[in-house]
């Protein structure tokens, strides 16, 4: 009976030792299987200007995020050059970030400016960055600096 419970708390360290190992880290936004973008297919933003869902099928991996693309000729561009196409602010909320703070996102709510992708937690966060969008990325590009190593619930 000793040996099964203390291979139970083994297995149990383990299990949580690996969840944590792919669940991201205080800098990326991943969901609990550490995919970015909500799953979307950073390379599309910048391709397409849509937001294509991407596929298990190809995945790359970059600072402790898995990225789905919707093809492998779309994966095989990021890994070439993944800091061309990663989002800005670990692909939080990029009004979150200007507020300092760190919100999930969809993947749906995105623009490219000046060559950089930037999220938003949804279409009608989108609107209200927007409205102020230079003044915004600003503010971010300083909370960013203060907010980065700090856990989303700490702020």
């Amino acid at each position: 009976m000793k040996l099964r419970h203390s291979l139970f708390i083994i297995f149990s360290v383990l299990l949580t030792f690996s969840v944590s190992a792919f669940a991201g880290n205080d800098h990326v936004e991943t969901d609990k299987n550490g995919v970015i973008l909500a799953g979307y297919d950073a390379v599309a933003y910048f391709t397409q200007n849509a937001a294509i869902e991407g596929s298990a099928e190809f995945t790359a991996t970059h600072n402790g995020a898995i990225y789905r693309f919707s093809s492998s000729k779309n994966r095989d561009l990021f890994t070439d050059n993944p800091e061309k196409f990663e989002p800005q602010y670990g692909g939080f909320c990029a009004y979150g970030a200007a507020l300092g703070k760190k919100f999930e996102v969809n993947g749906k709510a995105f623009e490219i400016v000046d060559g950089k992708l930037y999220v938003n937690k949804n279409e009608d966060v989108y609107e209200v960055w927007e409205e102020d969008k230079s003044e915004n990325i600003v503010t971010a590009d300083q909370q960013w600096k203060v907010i980065k190593a700090v856990a989303a619930s700490k702020l």
